[in-house]
Protein backbone atom coordinates (compact mmCIF):
# COMPACT_ATOMS: atom_id res chain seq x y z
CA UNK A 1 0.00 0.00 0.00
CA UNK A 2 1.65 3.89 -0.92
CA UNK A 3 0.24 4.58 2.55
CA UNK A 4 3.29 2.57 3.86
CA UNK A 5 5.95 5.23 5.09
CA UNK A 6 9.58 3.65 3.56
CA UNK A 7 11.99 4.32 6.49
CA UNK A 8 15.32 4.04 4.15
CA UNK A 9 17.73 1.12 4.35
CA UNK A 10 20.04 -0.57 7.00
CA UNK A 11 22.35 -3.23 6.04
CA UNK A 12 20.55 -2.92 2.32
CA UNK A 13 17.99 -4.07 3.90
CA UNK A 14 14.61 -2.00 3.23
CA UNK A 15 12.79 -0.85 6.25
CA UNK A 16 8.83 0.30 6.06
CA UNK A 17 6.45 1.41 8.15
CA UNK A 18 2.86 -0.17 7.96
CA UNK A 19 0.26 2.48 7.74
CA UNK A 20 -1.65 0.71 10.61
CA UNK A 21 1.40 1.82 13.27
CA UNK A 22 -0.03 4.86 13.28
CA UNK A 23 -3.52 3.73 14.80
CA UNK A 24 -1.02 2.66 17.93
CA UNK A 25 -0.25 6.03 18.08
CA UNK A 26 -3.45 7.41 17.97
CA UNK A 27 -4.46 4.70 20.73
CA UNK A 28 -1.74 6.07 23.18
CA UNK A 29 -2.36 9.87 22.88
CA UNK A 30 -6.29 8.62 23.37
CA UNK A 31 -5.24 6.36 25.71
CA UNK A 32 -3.60 8.92 27.41
CA UNK A 33 -6.21 12.03 27.80
CA UNK A 34 -8.75 9.54 29.14
CA UNK A 35 -6.87 8.84 31.64
CA UNK A 36 -6.09 12.86 32.38
CA UNK A 37 -2.27 12.70 30.84
CA UNK A 38 -0.91 16.13 29.23
CA UNK A 39 1.17 17.06 26.87
CA UNK A 40 4.61 15.81 28.58
CA UNK A 41 2.94 12.18 29.01
CA UNK A 42 1.86 11.88 25.82
CA UNK A 43 5.15 12.82 24.33
CA UNK A 44 6.99 10.74 26.88
CA UNK A 45 4.97 7.55 25.74
CA UNK A 46 5.29 8.36 22.00
CA UNK A 47 9.03 9.03 22.06
CA UNK A 48 9.30 5.45 24.14
CA UNK A 49 7.12 4.02 21.03
CA UNK A 50 9.88 5.24 18.58
CA UNK A 51 12.35 3.49 21.05
CA UNK A 52 10.48 0.06 21.57
CA UNK A 53 10.19 0.27 17.73
CA UNK A 54 13.77 0.68 17.20
CA UNK A 55 14.39 -2.38 19.39
CA UNK A 56 11.82 -4.26 16.93
CA UNK A 57 13.86 -3.04 14.26
CA UNK A 58 17.37 -4.31 15.90
CA UNK A 59 15.49 -7.83 16.77
CA UNK A 60 14.45 -8.06 13.23
CA UNK A 61 18.09 -7.24 11.73
CA UNK A 62 19.42 -9.85 13.88
CA UNK A 63 17.46 -12.22 12.26
CA UNK A 64 18.05 -10.78 8.92
CA UNK A 65 22.09 -11.01 8.82
CA UNK A 66 22.13 -14.83 10.75
CA UNK A 67 20.19 -15.86 7.58
CA UNK A 68 22.39 -13.63 5.00
CA UNK A 69 25.03 -15.97 6.77
CA UNK A 70 23.04 -18.90 5.41
CA UNK A 71 22.76 -17.26 1.87
CA UNK A 72 19.03 -16.35 2.88
CA UNK A 73 18.59 -12.31 1.69
CA UNK A 74 15.44 -10.48 3.40
CA UNK A 75 13.52 -8.37 1.29
CA UNK A 76 12.27 -6.12 3.77
CA UNK A 77 11.60 -5.63 7.28
CA UNK A 78 7.92 -4.11 7.92
CA UNK A 79 6.96 -2.69 11.55
CA UNK A 80 3.32 -3.72 12.47
CA UNK A 81 1.57 -1.99 15.79
CA UNK A 82 1.90 -5.43 17.46
CA UNK A 83 5.82 -5.59 16.38
CA UNK A 84 8.05 -6.39 13.22
CA UNK A 85 8.58 -8.67 10.61
CA UNK A 86 11.53 -9.57 8.48
CA UNK A 87 10.48 -11.10 4.70
CA UNK A 88 13.60 -13.69 4.39
CA UNK A 89 13.47 -14.96 0.88
CA UNK A 90 13.09 -18.05 2.58
CA UNK A 91 12.85 -20.21 5.82
CA UNK A 92 16.58 -22.44 6.08
CA UNK A 93 15.31 -25.98 5.66
CA UNK A 94 18.38 -27.15 8.05
CA UNK A 95 17.25 -27.30 11.58
CA UNK A 96 20.30 -26.38 13.06
CA UNK A 97 20.29 -22.93 10.34
CA UNK A 98 16.63 -21.87 11.65
CA UNK A 99 17.69 -22.37 15.09
CA UNK A 100 20.28 -20.04 14.57
CA UNK A 101 17.97 -17.75 12.52
CA UNK A 102 15.24 -17.73 15.27
CA UNK A 103 17.53 -16.84 18.21
CA UNK A 104 19.47 -14.00 16.91
CA UNK A 105 16.03 -11.57 17.16
CA UNK A 106 15.62 -12.57 20.78
CA UNK A 107 19.58 -12.76 21.39
CA UNK A 108 19.26 -8.85 20.58
CA UNK A 109 17.14 -7.87 22.76
CA UNK A 110 18.75 -9.35 25.42
CA UNK A 111 22.48 -7.81 24.78
CA UNK A 112 20.33 -4.42 24.66
CA UNK A 113 18.66 -5.47 28.07
CA UNK A 114 22.23 -6.24 29.12
CA UNK A 115 23.63 -2.96 28.06
CA UNK A 116 21.09 -0.82 29.78
CA UNK A 117 21.26 -3.02 32.78
CA UNK A 118 24.81 -1.75 32.96
CA UNK A 119 24.50 2.03 32.92
CA UNK A 120 20.59 2.33 34.88
CA UNK A 121 20.24 1.20 38.35
CA UNK A 122 18.17 -1.58 37.69
CA UNK A 123 18.76 -2.97 41.48
CA UNK A 124 17.63 0.11 43.33
CA UNK A 125 14.22 0.15 41.60
CA UNK A 126 14.01 -3.80 42.63
CA UNK A 127 15.13 -2.91 46.11
CA UNK A 128 12.87 -0.51 46.46
CA UNK A 129 9.16 -1.01 47.86
CA UNK A 130 6.13 -0.93 45.72
CA UNK A 131 5.13 2.43 46.33
CA UNK A 132 8.36 4.25 46.08
CA UNK A 133 9.21 2.38 43.06
CA UNK A 134 5.45 3.28 41.78
CA UNK A 135 6.48 7.06 42.87
CA UNK A 136 9.82 7.14 41.40
CA UNK A 137 8.73 5.16 37.58
CA UNK A 138 5.37 8.23 37.27
CA UNK A 139 8.21 10.75 37.15
CA UNK A 140 9.29 11.06 32.95
CA UNK A 141 13.10 11.27 33.62
CA UNK A 142 15.37 9.86 31.26
CA UNK A 143 16.08 7.18 33.68
CA UNK A 144 12.88 6.16 34.31
CA UNK A 145 12.87 6.25 29.85
CA UNK A 146 15.81 3.43 30.10
CA UNK A 147 14.09 1.59 32.49
CA UNK A 148 10.66 1.08 30.93
CA UNK A 149 13.03 0.34 27.74
CA UNK A 150 14.95 -2.21 30.11
CA UNK A 151 11.80 -3.66 30.94
CA UNK A 152 10.36 -4.13 27.23
CA UNK A 153 13.74 -5.69 25.71
CA UNK A 154 12.92 -7.90 28.73
CA UNK A 155 9.50 -8.69 28.06
CA UNK A 156 10.08 -9.31 24.87
CA UNK A 157 12.49 -11.88 25.16
CA UNK A 158 9.79 -13.47 27.32
CA UNK A 159 7.25 -13.13 24.14
CA UNK A 160 8.67 -14.07 21.13
CA UNK A 161 10.29 -17.09 23.10
CA UNK A 162 6.22 -18.82 23.56
CA UNK A 163 6.09 -22.03 21.67
CA UNK A 164 3.68 -20.18 19.01
CA UNK A 165 4.42 -20.41 15.80
CA UNK A 166 4.94 -18.51 13.56
CA UNK A 167 6.81 -16.73 16.40
CA UNK A 168 10.32 -17.10 16.97
CA UNK A 169 9.35 -19.53 20.14
CA UNK A 170 7.82 -21.68 17.38
CA UNK A 171 10.39 -21.48 14.83
CA UNK A 172 12.85 -22.83 17.45
CA UNK A 173 10.35 -25.43 18.53
CA UNK A 174 10.00 -27.06 14.98
CA UNK A 175 14.08 -26.73 14.60
CA UNK A 176 14.43 -29.01 17.35
CA UNK A 177 11.44 -31.15 16.47
CA UNK A 178 13.52 -31.04 12.59
CA UNK A 179 15.84 -33.15 14.57
CA UNK A 180 14.34 -36.43 15.06
CA UNK A 181 11.39 -35.78 12.95
CA UNK A 182 10.37 -34.92 9.06
CA UNK A 183 9.62 -30.64 8.42
CA UNK A 184 6.37 -31.55 7.67
CA UNK A 185 5.54 -33.29 10.82
CA UNK A 186 7.52 -30.77 12.82
CA UNK A 187 5.95 -28.16 11.43
CA UNK A 188 2.01 -29.74 11.82
CA UNK A 189 3.27 -30.34 16.03
CA UNK A 190 4.16 -26.76 15.93
CA UNK A 191 1.70 -25.20 14.17
CA UNK A 192 -0.90 -27.03 16.40
CA UNK A 193 0.53 -25.84 19.40
CA UNK A 194 0.70 -22.01 18.01
CA UNK A 195 -2.68 -22.55 17.41
CA UNK A 196 -3.73 -23.75 20.69
CA UNK A 197 -1.75 -20.96 22.23
CA UNK A 198 -3.46 -18.00 20.01
CA UNK A 199 -6.80 -19.71 21.19
CA UNK A 200 -5.81 -18.66 25.14
CA UNK A 201 -4.59 -15.41 23.86
CA UNK A 202 -8.21 -14.37 22.38
CA UNK A 203 -9.88 -15.71 25.86
CA UNK A 204 -7.90 -13.60 27.50
CA UNK A 205 -7.99 -10.58 24.98
CA UNK A 206 -12.22 -10.47 24.81
CA UNK A 207 -11.21 -10.45 28.97
CA UNK A 208 -8.34 -7.83 28.95
CA UNK A 209 -6.62 -6.21 26.07
CA UNK A 210 -7.65 -5.56 22.12
CA UNK A 211 -4.24 -6.34 21.22
CA UNK A 212 -4.27 -9.72 22.44
CA UNK A 213 -7.01 -10.35 19.74
CA UNK A 214 -5.24 -8.84 17.15
CA UNK A 215 -1.66 -10.81 17.94
CA UNK A 216 -4.13 -14.04 18.24
CA UNK A 217 -5.15 -13.84 15.02
CA UNK A 218 -2.16 -13.14 13.63
CA UNK A 219 -0.41 -16.13 15.32
CA UNK A 220 -3.76 -18.91 14.79
CA UNK A 221 -3.52 -17.27 10.96
CA UNK A 222 0.27 -17.32 10.09
CA UNK A 223 0.28 -21.00 12.10
CA UNK A 224 -2.00 -22.44 9.67
CA UNK A 225 -0.53 -20.31 6.37
CA UNK A 226 2.79 -22.15 7.29
CA UNK A 227 1.97 -25.51 7.82
CA UNK A 228 -0.16 -25.37 4.72
CA UNK A 229 2.72 -23.95 3.01
CA UNK A 230 5.17 -26.78 4.34
CA UNK A 231 2.81 -29.69 3.62
CA UNK A 232 2.16 -28.48 -0.04
CA UNK A 233 6.07 -28.68 -0.21
CA UNK A 234 6.14 -32.34 1.21
CA UNK A 235 3.99 -33.50 -1.50
CA UNK A 236 5.28 -31.63 -4.43
CA UNK A 237 9.19 -33.06 -3.15
CA UNK A 238 10.80 -34.96 -6.19
CA UNK A 239 7.85 -33.92 -8.80
CA UNK A 240 8.64 -31.87 -11.75
CA UNK A 241 6.89 -29.11 -13.71
CA UNK A 242 6.01 -31.47 -16.84
CA UNK A 243 4.28 -33.90 -14.63
CA UNK A 244 1.56 -30.74 -13.51
CA UNK A 245 1.83 -28.37 -16.57
CA UNK A 246 -1.35 -28.24 -18.83
CA UNK A 247 -0.22 -28.92 -22.31
CA UNK A 248 -4.00 -28.64 -24.42
CA UNK A 249 -3.47 -24.94 -24.55
CA UNK A 250 -4.34 -22.19 -26.98
CA UNK A 251 -1.66 -19.72 -28.10
CA UNK A 252 -1.80 -16.74 -30.08
CA UNK A 253 -0.09 -14.28 -33.07
CA UNK A 254 0.96 -10.68 -31.48
CA UNK A 255 -0.29 -9.64 -34.98
CA UNK A 256 -3.80 -11.35 -34.25
CA UNK A 257 -6.91 -9.73 -33.97
CA UNK A 258 -7.92 -9.18 -30.03
CA UNK A 259 -11.75 -9.94 -31.08
CA UNK A 260 -9.85 -13.49 -31.75
CA UNK A 261 -9.02 -13.84 -28.35
CA UNK A 262 -12.29 -12.55 -26.95
CA UNK A 263 -14.44 -15.47 -29.00
CA UNK A 264 -11.94 -17.92 -27.51
CA UNK A 265 -12.84 -16.96 -23.99
CA UNK A 266 -16.34 -17.08 -24.63
CA UNK A 267 -16.52 -20.07 -26.69
CA UNK A 268 -14.12 -22.07 -24.52
CA UNK A 269 -12.83 -22.42 -20.70
CA UNK A 270 -9.16 -20.88 -21.28
CA UNK A 271 -9.04 -17.25 -19.85
CA UNK A 272 -5.22 -15.92 -20.07
CA UNK A 273 -2.94 -16.65 -23.00
CA UNK A 274 0.66 -17.71 -24.15
CA UNK A 275 1.81 -14.94 -27.10
CA UNK A 276 4.04 -16.84 -29.46
CA UNK A 277 5.70 -15.77 -32.85
CA UNK A 278 8.54 -17.89 -34.66
CA UNK A 279 8.46 -20.40 -31.81
CA UNK A 280 9.54 -17.90 -29.39
CA UNK A 281 7.26 -16.56 -26.50
CA UNK A 282 6.80 -12.67 -26.85
CA UNK A 283 4.40 -12.28 -24.20
CA UNK A 284 1.31 -12.91 -21.78
CA UNK A 285 -2.42 -12.64 -22.37
CA UNK A 286 -4.24 -11.92 -19.00
CA UNK A 287 -8.01 -11.98 -19.09
CA UNK A 288 -8.52 -8.76 -17.02
CA UNK A 289 -6.36 -7.13 -19.93
CA UNK A 290 -8.93 -8.47 -22.46
CA UNK A 291 -11.68 -7.36 -21.05
CA UNK A 292 -11.13 -3.76 -20.50
CA UNK A 293 -9.79 -3.83 -23.87
CA UNK A 294 -12.61 -6.10 -25.40
CA UNK A 295 -14.26 -2.95 -26.93
CA UNK A 296 -11.70 -2.13 -29.13
CA UNK A 297 -10.05 -2.45 -32.85
CA UNK A 298 -6.65 -3.38 -31.80
CA UNK A 299 -4.04 -6.08 -32.05
CA UNK A 300 -2.70 -8.60 -29.09
CA UNK A 301 0.38 -7.22 -29.40
CA UNK A 302 -1.13 -3.73 -28.11
CA UNK A 303 -2.58 -5.53 -24.54
CA UNK A 304 0.13 -8.48 -24.14
CA UNK A 305 2.12 -8.57 -21.21
CA UNK A 306 5.97 -8.55 -22.36
CA UNK A 307 7.57 -9.05 -18.46
CA UNK A 308 7.25 -12.77 -17.50
CA UNK A 309 8.69 -15.48 -16.14
CA UNK A 310 9.00 -18.97 -17.49
CA UNK A 311 10.52 -22.12 -16.10
CA UNK A 312 11.46 -25.58 -17.46
CA UNK A 313 9.68 -28.61 -18.01
CA UNK A 314 12.22 -30.31 -15.28
CA UNK A 315 12.18 -27.98 -12.47
CA UNK A 316 11.37 -29.13 -9.41
CA UNK A 317 7.77 -28.26 -8.15
CA UNK A 318 8.58 -27.41 -5.12
CA UNK A 319 11.24 -25.34 -6.03
CA UNK A 320 8.72 -22.98 -8.33
CA UNK A 321 6.30 -23.11 -6.02
CA UNK A 322 6.42 -19.29 -4.62
CA UNK A 323 6.75 -18.32 -7.89
CA UNK A 324 3.22 -19.44 -8.59
CA UNK A 325 1.27 -18.43 -5.50
CA UNK A 326 3.39 -14.78 -4.94
CA UNK A 327 1.45 -13.42 -7.51
CA UNK A 328 -2.10 -12.95 -8.19
CA UNK A 329 -1.61 -13.22 -12.03
CA UNK A 330 0.52 -16.29 -12.09
CA UNK A 331 0.61 -17.85 -15.32
CA UNK A 332 3.97 -18.74 -16.26
CA UNK A 333 5.30 -20.63 -20.00
CA UNK A 334 7.02 -23.99 -19.71
CA UNK A 335 10.02 -24.31 -21.89
CA UNK A 336 12.16 -27.31 -23.18
CA UNK A 337 15.12 -26.54 -25.06
CA UNK A 338 13.28 -22.79 -25.06
CA UNK A 339 10.26 -23.93 -27.08
CA UNK A 340 6.72 -23.51 -25.38
CA UNK A 341 5.21 -27.24 -24.25
CA UNK A 342 2.76 -25.78 -21.54
CA UNK A 343 2.10 -23.69 -18.97
CA UNK A 344 1.86 -24.22 -15.29
CA UNK A 345 -0.71 -22.09 -13.06
CA UNK A 346 -2.02 -21.63 -9.43
CA UNK A 347 -5.28 -23.36 -10.33
CA UNK A 348 -3.75 -26.24 -11.77
CA UNK A 349 -1.00 -26.53 -9.11
CA UNK A 350 -3.75 -26.68 -6.47
CA UNK A 351 -5.53 -29.39 -8.58
CA UNK A 352 -2.26 -31.55 -8.40
CA UNK A 353 -2.10 -31.04 -5.03
CA UNK A 354 -5.25 -32.67 -4.38
CA UNK A 355 -4.44 -35.19 -6.15
CA UNK A 356 -0.89 -36.18 -4.65
CA UNK A 357 -2.80 -35.38 -1.31
CA UNK A 358 -4.89 -38.02 -1.92
CA UNK A 359 -2.02 -40.87 -3.24
CA UNK A 360 -0.37 -39.85 -0.12
CA UNK A 361 -3.13 -41.10 1.99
Amino acid sequence: MKANLNLGRVSGIKIVLHWTFFFLIAWVVISELKRGGNAASIFFNIILIFAVFTCVILHELGHALAARHFGILTKKITLLPIGGMASLERIPESPKQELVVSLSGPLVNVMIAMFLYIIIPVDEFMRSNFTETFEVLMGFSFQNFLFYLFLVNMGLVIFNMIPAFPMDGGRILRALLSIKLSRAKATQIAATIGQVIAVLFLLAGLLFSPFLVIIALFIFLGAYAENQLIQHLALLKGHSVEEAMMIFITTFKPEDPLDLVVNKIISGTETNFIVVKNHKIKGILYLEQIIRNSNKDILVKDVMDTTFKTVKHTDHLDDIYNIIFSSKNAFVPVTKDDKLVGVIDAINLNEYLLIQDQLAY
